[in-house]
């Protein structure tokens, strides 16, 4: 189901707003470059029940539908929990760079990862900024997100967002892409571990945050959690 989103294309000099029009959502996964530490997570996990990956790094559908700016998603039960990704899209037949959440369910994680991918909604910035204003110096840029944990904000991730593959090596990649970024197609591109292991908040934040231009893409949101009741 096409999904339109209303965002803002940020750059040094100019900030206008552009309809995100999605016909295509992508979540790349175990796009590590550090093969080793990949292929020991892969093991990790599948001592708890998680399927290897057919391949690494390995791209997972989800309906556009799923990609929102809210600023609160509903899941089933208190099994789900954000990770911060950057994310990439084409607009307007640019390539531009932003930041989201793959909020995941983690029990439906051990069934099926596919599965679990659309379980939940996957929220993103309404900020976005083009890539050529930041692959000079992409090395810099950082990932953040913070948890709510005993009613304190508390910091669950951090690191250099080289911790994964480089965008358009992602981008070259992907299959079905013919090797490009198509329009009205939006990328989520990795995440890192994190800090204290996998837990739930009520609350999640997320930051790409770039030092050398001085300036972040930040978004918040709340999770809503609906009873389970068979």
């Amino acid at each position: 189901m096409p999904q339109s989103l209303n965002v803002v294309l940020c750059s040094r000099d100019s900030s206008q707003l552009a309809p995100l029009e999605l016909t295509t959502a992508v979540i790349a996964g175990w796009t590590g470059r550090d093969q080793a530490a990949v292929e020991k997570h892969i093991r990790e996990l599948e001592e708890l029940g998680v399927k290897r990956p057919a391949s690494t790094p390995i791209f997972y559908r989800v309906a556009s539908a799923r990609i929102t700016t809210a600023e609160r998603i509903e899941v089933s039960g208190e099994d789900s929990s954000g990770e911060v990704e950057f994310v990439l899209a084409r607009i307007r037949g640019g390539l531009y760079v932003g930041v989201g959440s793959d909020h995941t369910d983690r029990v439906i994680e051990t069934v099926g990862v596919t599965v679990s991918k659309q379980m939940c909604d996957k929220p993103i910035a309404t900020t976005f900024w083009p890539w050529e204003e930041v692959s000079g110096h992409w090395s810099q840029l950082m990932l953040r997100s913070w948890i709510v944990e005993n009613g304190e904000r508390r910091l669950y991730q951090e690191g250099s967002v080289t911790s994964m593959l480089d965008p358009l090596d992602l981008i070259s990649r992907w299959h079905d892409g013919n090797g490009e970024l198509a329009d009205h197609c939006l990328m989520f591109c990795g995440t890192l571990p994190a800090i204290g292991g996998i837990r739930k908040s009520s609350v999640f934040e997320i930051e790409l945050h770039d030092p050398k231009l001085e300036r972040s893409i930040r978004h918040q949101y709340a999770i809503d959690t609906l009873p389970v009741y068979g």
